[in-house]
């Protein structure tokens, strides 16, 4: 079993998080890392007590109506695959970058390999407002 140390970071170095993501191979796609961590991520939520406010590939509809101030509704579980549709066209049009061992991953059927040591960086760009 590989292990891939998983950090959010912004676009400056900062690091938001960081976790672990374990695979049955030590060779999986851009896809297939995508896959497992939003999957795993949409469980969090889906289990989350409301402690936590803090997403990231992940972003259902009434996340908005929260980060607005309205009050928190009763919240129906995320369908992951659709949220791994989102997550990978977010990834083709550039709304994240993900870094391997400081290399950028191109395309989602690029092959990555797990070293013992390796480090998955997830870039999350933020888009700037009036153009």
């Amino acid at each position: 079993m590989a292990t891939l140390t998983v950090r959010d970071e912004s676009v400056s170095g900062e690091v938001f998080d960081d976790f672990a993501l374990h695979f049955a191979t030590d060779t999986i796609t851009v896809r297939q890392l995508i896959r497992e961590r939003v999957h795993q991520e949409v469980q969090l939520r889906n289990n989350d007590t409301g402690h936590s406010r803090r997403q990231r590939l992940v972003s259902p509809e009434p996340l908005e109506a929260a980060l607005n101030g309205e009050p928190p509704i009763e919240r129906a579980n995320i369908d992951w695959r659709k949220q791994v549709d989102i997550a990978c066209d977010a990834f083709a049009r550039n709304g994240f970058f993900i870094l391997l061992d400081e290399r950028q991953a191109e395309s989602l059927d690029e092959v990555l390999t797990i070293r013992h040591d390796s480090v998955v960086n997830f870039i999350k760009l933020t888009p700037l407002v009036g153009g």
